[in-house]
């Protein structure tokens, strides 16, 4: 139950954050220099990069994931490391050396303005699936807090983004970045060992889950029939199968290595050694964020139950095992956790930080992706029509901030039985198939592809990918988009 010390924890909390954001923006050199690029040293770099990667998907959705596969959860977190370390160790030296500020750019120096124009409006779809996901996330957060159904929660939240958004948000370069990284850490790392400590160790949590599933009705709701069922969907990292979770982690590692943010922290950097170490620090970090919320996860798995097992337990006329509480759904698994277990001003501090921090990245999100939609698709339509705007930059940017808001919601409730990180794994799959291999030509092999083929390329592996997702084909969708996009591309080839 929320508190006037967890309230008070809270509201200092963001607004530490947000004027550290604030002083960084306008007072320090480098951090604005951050943003355009040549001083960031490493922990700016790794800042930058794990204040918008760790977002809601890796805490709040990691622990929900958690909480009905177990140790699966953490590819998540694996995935994301991985993919700061192929950026850092890999691509940081060939983008940096391409003379380019943005992926984009790099896409249309080799195959045109068509090609950039056509990727742009794909990562548009990952950029929205990602908002998607930050808007569920904050719902968590808020409904945990006060209680509200899901519809005013997604409002708020929506709200609350696209304030963040009018004001400038929350930055993850600079100092800003710096204090925003030391608290998200500190935070799960608080809950973390409060886990392992009031949990008995992961042989204590896993002791509770089973005790948890001796009750048949929720047994069978679970597709739970016997001790090595639980094994295997608690204490594996396989529990959903190799094609699932590996290709959900091999989703994350080359998405990462396809998005303008975490690219543009390497272009901030003073020297390229300083961007790789960047990346590598980030690299080791996030795991153990990863963990910590796994552990939570299966924590409350083993001492909570959803509404929906409660209401089919007592419509089957059993009661709920004793000392067993009740979420509204396994998003509420972390922000509960942290309002159950730990003292209420580590708490305050715990929640204020994740909930900045979602909404951080939300309206880090939105911003970019009503860019896309003002420059490279309402724009591109008006000069390809010959038509002047009717509406000025500003406000044609504001105008589809609150559309994209509006539709998020919409999505959000479409899809709110989703796993968290599946979205996250979708989202970034997508922007890998659309652009990994593309770019990585344009880096390693320029003039050898023609632009068309590139093109139709980017087109085919995002559709084929998205067919596979709603077809629930074997494995994750990445790999057909992927396999797609080179079956087009790769007979292409020039030699010179």
């Amino acid at each position: 139950m929320i508190t006037i010390v967890h309230i008070i924890g809270i509201i200092l909390t963001v607004g530490l954050l947000l004027a550290v954001s604030v002083f960084s923006g306008r007072k320090v050199k480098d951090a604005r220099s951050f943003t355009t690029g040549g001083r960031a040293g490493s922990w700016m770099v790794c800042g930058a990069i794990l204040g918008t990667l760790v977002g809601g998907q890796s805490t709040i959705g990691t622990a929900q994931l958690a909480f009905s596969f177990g140790l699966s959860a953490w590819w998540f977190t694996i995935g994301a490391a991985l993919g700061a370390l192929l950026l850092g160790i890999i691509y940081a030296g060939p983008l940096r050396r391409s003379g380019c500020s943005t992926l984009m750019e790099v896409v249309r120096k080799q195959y045109g303005r068509r090609a950039e124009t056509v990727g742009s409006i794909l990562f548009l779809i990952g950029i929205f699936i990602s908002i998607t996901s930050q808007l569920l996330s904050s719902s968590a957060m808020i409904t945990s807090l006060f209680g509200l159904p899901l519809g005013a929660a997604l409002a708020i939240g929506a709200l609350l983004i696209a304030m963040l958004v009018f004001f400038g948000g929350i930055k993850s370069a600079g100092a800003g970045g710096i204090v925003k990284l030391a608290l998200l850490y500190i935070s799960s790392l608080a809950a973390g060992i409060a886990v392992w400590k009031i949990g008995n160790g992961l042989d204590g949590i896993r002791q509770s889950i089973s005790a948890l599933y001796e009750t048949p009705q929720l047994a069978a709701m679970n597709d739970i029939s016997s001790v090595e069922d639980i094994h295997r969907r608690y204490g594996t990292f396989l529990a959903r199968g190799p094609l699932k979770d590996l290709g959900g982690c091999l989703s994350l590692t080359l998405g990462v290595v396809c998005t303008q943010t975490y690219a543009q922290a390497i272009w901030s950097a003073a020297t390229t050694r300083k961007a790789r170490r960047g990346a590598v620090y980030c690299a080791a970090l996030i795991p153990l964020i990863g963990a910590a919320c796994t552990l939570v996860g299966m924590y409350m798995r083993g001492h909570y139950v959803t509404a929906a097992e409660a209401a089919a337990l007592q419509r089957a006329g059993e009661s709920l095992p004793a000392g067993i509480g009740v979420l509204e759904n396994s998003l509420q698994a972390f922000p509960t956790f942290i309002l159950a277990h730990l003292p209420a001003w580590l708490g305050g501090i715990a929640l204020g930080t994740l909930l900045i921090n979602i909404l951080g990245c939300g309206s880090g999100l939105v911003l970019g992706a009503a860019t896309i939609l003002t420059r490279d698709v309402y724009g591109n339509l008006l000069a390809l029509l010959r038509r002047t705007p009717r509406l000025g930059q500003l406000a044609q940017t504001r105008l589809s901030i609150i559309v994209l808001l509006a539709l998020g919601v919409a999505a959000a409730h479409f899809v709110r039985g989703s796993f968290i990180n599946d979205l996250g794994f979708l989202s970034l799959g997508l922007r890998a198939a659309a652009l990994l291999l593309p770019l990585s030509f344009a880096l390693w092999l320029p003039g050898r592809f023609l632009p068309r083929a590139v093109t139709l390329s980017m087109i085919t592996g995002t559709a084929v990918m998205l067919i596979a997702g709603l077809l629930h084909l074997p494995a994750d969708p990445m790999y057909y988009g992927l396999v797609a996009s080179a079956i087009v591309l790769l007979p292409a080839f020039k030699k010179h």
